[in-house]
């Protein structure tokens, strides 16, 4: 899904919409009203991105999402397109404004045909099936046409939500239709975002049906991040020094796995951390001092040498490559003892899981993964990845940290109950070490003194920005090259100097 930040910042659930939606109606907007303008704004959509198409099939439901694809057929057959409907919910069984929106494009001619497996498909595609009120798996007939419409390889626009995914947790239910444009109304819906949600929706369009902004609900279920709502580090004096933007220390890297640890010195270095140490095996310090010599790196062996380095920090990055062994459990407990700001990451968290080592009681931030966000509640990745916004709130409860559960829609959660998502990001960030930066540039950002909520939301969303940007070379996006793309970013969007 293409992330546009001229995109309303709220997301809520499919109940908050609904909510809206009836409140729209109360304040006097007939429902189908707002169901023509829902129809117009797909209708503008669908031309927009298939002006030559001429033809359509529209496939609906029985609910107010088949309500909307009748309109746009009707809206079709009097633009001279040709156009079909297969009804694969029974057309007997709409009712209200979905019924009225029938009855209209029967009036004008629509032709109405019965779904079957066999029906054959042509045009655009106009996914009007089963809306945001799914609860369950997608059953008969629906799945079947579902299937079909993947199948065909023909453009699809799905209105409002692609059918089949879930517009809260972004979870495919069985099954669901991959659009290749997404038209959703009033509110953006968090499922559009997350999870399996930007593979299934394509290009995102959002279109508010010119709702009174003062009826909007006023909390949202989550925020998403852009440029020009992030929060920002203040410009530096010009009488600036190095004992002003805080002392970062970086735990880890135990045999063989060096480059981690010093992938997310190097960040914070280069995020703007007044000093930053290291504390590694002894083996690696000579590659670090070679590669960044600016770094303060030492050699531990043991909980007391750690102890004393971690006196003059400020803040604690703590985990990447640390591994799971009898030396990393050593230093990563004695970090847990220290009040200091902190950053866990990579096999701290692992350790935190498996009980082997206590959390930080002071301000902290935790940044696992879908499958080391399963090992810290208890549960199986599948089950953190069915409903990833509940995941990660309950991270943060349980751990009384700021949480970055990773991934798609990578999400910030706050133990006070607030909620962030970022939509950018690329697939050739996949791959190793991209954590490790992402952890470094927390500790910058927590070393200058910005909240740790606020530094998880501005680290989140320039790593992702840099990797969306760079990704666009291709694969094999070294995490390494992530490093001067951040310091960009952040120097454009918080300057140095004012």
């Amino acid at each position: 899904m293409t992330a546009h930040d001229d995109l309303p910042l709220n997301l809520y659930s499919a109940q908050q919409v609904r909510d809206l939606d009836a409140r729209l109606i109360a304040a006097g907007t007939p429902g189908f009203e707002l169901m023509r303008r829902a129809a117009h704004a797909a209708w503008r959509a669908l031309r927009r991105q298939w002006p030559d198409a001429g033809e359509v099939t529209v496939l609906a439901g029985h609910g107010n999402n088949a309500g909307d694809g009748y309109l746009i057929a009707a809206l079709a057959l009097r633009a001279g397109w040709r156009v079909r409907v297969l009804a694969v919910g029974d057309a007997s069984r709409l009712s209200g404004d979905a019924a009225s929106a029938h009855g209209e494009a029967r009036a004008v001619g629509v032709d109405v045909q019965a779904w079957s497996d066999r029906a054959e498909l042509r045009g655009v595609l106009v996914d009007a099936l089963l809306g945001t009120g799914l609860g369950g798996e997608v059953r008969e007939p629906y799945a079947s046409a579902i299937a079909a419409i993947n199948a065909s390889g023909l453009p699809v626009l799905a209105v409002d939500i692609p059918s089949g995914l879930s517009a809260d947790t972004g979870q495919v239910l069985g099954c669901a239709v991959n659009a290749d444009l997404t038209v959703t109304f009033i509110g953006l819906k968090l499922g559009l975002f997350t999870a399996q949600g930007p593979d299934q929706c394509g290009e995102l369009v959002f279109d508010g049906l010119d709702a009174d902004p003062a009826l909007l609900p006023e909390s949202s279920l989550a925020r998403r991040l852009a440029a020009a709502s992030l929060p920002c580090l203040a410009a530096r004096p010009k009488a600036a020094h190095k004992g002003l933007f805080g002392h970062a220390l970086v735990i880890g890297g135990d045999t063989g796995m060096g480059g981690a640890v010093l992938l997310a010195a190097e960040s914070a270095l280069r995020c703007g951390a007044g000093l930053v140490s290291l504390a590694t095996r002894a083996v690696h310090v000579p590659a670090a001092l070679a590669r960044r010599p600016e770094l303060m790196a030492r050699g531990v062996s043991s909980s007391a040498e750690l102890l004393r380095l971690a006196e003059r920090a400020d803040v604690l990055v703590v985990g990447p490559g640390v591994g799971r062994d009898a030396w990393g459990r050593v230093l990563v407990s004695a970090a847990a003892s220290l009040e200091r700001r902190q950053v866990w990451d990579a096999d701290a968290l692992n350790l935190l899981a498996e009980e082997r080592v206590a959390r930080p009681s002071g301000d902290w931030v935790i940044t696992p993964h879908p499958a080391e966000a399963a090992r810290l509640l208890g549960i199986s990745t599948a089950e953190v990845q069915a409903d990833r916004p509940k995941a990660a709130l309950a991270l943060a409860q349980r751990y009384q940290a700021v949480a970055v559960l990773k991934g798609v829609g990578s999400l910030i959660a706050s133990p006070d109950g607030r909620l962030a998502l970022c939509d950018h990001g690329h697939p050739a960030m996949a791959g190793a070490g991209l954590g490790d930066v992402l952890s470094g540039i927390l500790g910058a950002l927590l070393a200058q003194g910005l909240p740790a909520f606020d530094a998880a939301c501005l680290a989140v969303w320039l790593h992702a920005r840099a990797g969306e940007s760079l990704g666009a070379q291709g694969r094999g996006l070294a995490a390494a090259d992530l490093i001067p793309a951040v310091r960009q970013l952040l120097e454009e969007l918080c300057p140095c100097l004012n």
